[in-house]
């Protein structure tokens, strides 16, 4: 009988010493795009907030995470949808388990008191107590610009918080990767996300940018495409046909007679006045710019003016068609600023964020191998 006794003892610590050198179990995620799968983030130290939807808590210690996907919604404000996309993208990548899904809601319900502007989309959500109010003009909110209830407060802001969030180590103490990715009016908000936040370095985690599809760029200087070659209208339209990034293109002087604010921010470096990048030199957005690890995702068939494609002056100097800009904007700051950034023809997607992210070859992008 003793030493059966013994024998239990034995093996019970011997399982517990096990037990100890395990990865921690993971806790189920939560996957429904309702509010039972959201929570609020709060902003300049409360009580402003503003909402989130995403598959764990930020707020409750989990060691069994190691990644994090931030998804940022596109004109509409839809966070469900994209946080739907963006967990069948972690069903399918198998990281569902140890990654926590974000989709942050960039909400407004200002069209009543402003035009919706250019992919305002009608700004009519409703807002819960203190629920921060963005602008409802797309150029305002996915540049960085101020909140219209909280004028201290800016687009970008929310995002760093969510980051700092996400590396605080004693809620997540196993985080190994964020992802921050968007796509079309999300891909413009992540494009200048990245090369303008002020947290990158900070954080203790590594940082990449996934950025699909967007309409526009803030270009690093004045020079744009010339309408020429894999540039040309024509050529930009009938680049559906292959898969192979396009890089027959050249650089100059645009003529800006009839789009003075070609180079004004967002589409380019001038006349910060206001919002987040105000204060920020042009070369340390250069540099930012250059030193980020960033994917670009352009989908093959993304050629034409669908979507809330953006038709003015100032992105149209930039090229025809949403794949052109891509592809014209990413040699450009490969070459002219040796940037290294990567750049992926997603095969027969149009504009279609859950086409585009629930690709084979994407999702290690957006679910990189951690330790």
């Amino acid at each position: 009988m003793m030493m059966r006794h013994a024998i239990l003892v034995a093996a019970a610590m011997v399982a517990g010493l096990s037990a100890q050198t395990r990865t921690p179990a993971a806790r189920a995620a939560c996957t429904v795009a309702t509010t039972v799968c959201t929570e609020f983030v709060a902003l300049g130290g409360g009580p402003a907030r503003s909402l989130i939807y995403r598959t764990h808590s930020l707020d409750t210690r989990n060691e069994g995470i190691r990644r994090a996907l931030i998804m940022v919604h596109g004109t509409n404000r839809n966070a469900d949808h994209y946080f739907s996309t963006a967990t069948a993208a972690a069903f399918l990548a198998g990281a569902i388990d140890d990654t926590v899904v974000i989709s942050p809601r960039i909400a407004s319900n200002s069209s009543r008191n402003q035009p919706a502007g250019r992919g305002g989309g009608g700004c009519n959500d409703v807002l819960d107590a203190n629920e921060v109010n963005w602008s409802c003009n797309g150029d305002s909110w996915r540049s960085g610009g101020t909140s219209t209830s909280h004028p201290d407060l800016t687009s970008f802001d929310f995002v760093d918080q969510i980051l700092r969030k996400l590396a605080n180590t004693s809620t997540f103490p196993n985080m190994k990767a964020i992802v921050v990715a968007g796509h079309s009016a999300g891909g413009q908000f992540v494009a200048r996300y990245q090369m303008a936040n002020k947290v990158h370095e900070t954080l203790g985690v590594p940082i990449t940018y996934v950025v699909a599809n967007p309409s526009s760029y803030a270009w690093p200087d004045a020079t744009r495409p010339t309408s020429t070659e894999d540039a040309a209208p024509d050529a930009a339209k009938g680049a559906w046909q292959t898969e192979d990034v396009h890089a027959k293109f050249s650089y100059g002087p645009f003529d800006a007679g009839g789009c003075a604010n070609y180079d004004k921010w967002p589409f380019g470096l001038e006349s910060r006045t206001s919002g987040y990048t105000a204060k920020m030199g042009d070369d340390q957005l250069k540099k930012q710019l250059v030193s980020r690890p960033t994917t670009f995702l352009f989908g093959q068939v993304d050629v034409l003016p669908l979507g809330g494609f953006d038709s003015s002056c100032g992105a149209m100097a930039q090229g025809a068609t949403r794949r052109a800009r891509g592809e014209a904007y990413v040699k450009y700051i490969n070459e002219k600023l040796a940037a290294k950034h990567a750049v992926q023809i997603v095969s027969e997607c149009g504009h279609n964020d859950r086409c585009v992210y629930t690709t084979d070859k994407v999702l290690p992008v957006v679910f990189p191998k951690v330790p």
